[in-house]
């Protein structure tokens, strides 16, 4: 099964691959001026590589975890994706992924961040899979 997660900021958009066998490939990630053209942006990634489901992260069992499942609802609305869309607990990605660049690379905003954050909800949601 192929599959992309996605790490949903306000600025970047994170992203990763799996075609299974348990190997999660970040991708780039997809700068947002607004929620249309980010919504077109994500569709045409997950239209080439024709992606089967979607797994997106939510920080789960928090007070923003209601308004956060709104937002994700509406974004994925937009995208118009009519595969399976998951939801995995997306604590702490962005620092662990913040983390396991340390010392690899000069820390830019450059969305390479929010698609490791979106590699590790992609891992963690495949280990719960299996």
């Amino acid at each position: 099964m192929k599959v992309i997660a996605i790490d949903l900021g306000l600025k970047r958009i994170g992203l990763a691959y799996s075609a299974g066998m348990g190997i999660v490939t970040p991708l780039e990630a997809v700068e947002r001026k607004n929620r249309n053209q980010a919504s077109s942006d994500v569709k045409k990634v997950i239209l080439e590589w024709e992606v089967d489901a979607v797994v997106i992260g939510i920080p789960m069992g928090g007070s923003s975890e209601e308004e956060m499942r709104r937002r994700v609802a509406h974004f994925m609305n937009l995208v118009d994706f009519q595969g399976p869309v998951y939801h995995q607990d997306e604590a702490g990605s962005s620092l662990e992924a913040e983390a396991m660049m340390k010392g690899q690379m000069k820390y830019k905003r450059d969305g390479r961040v929010d698609s490791i954050a979106a590699k590790i909800i992609l891992e963690r949601w495949l280990a719960k899979k299996s």
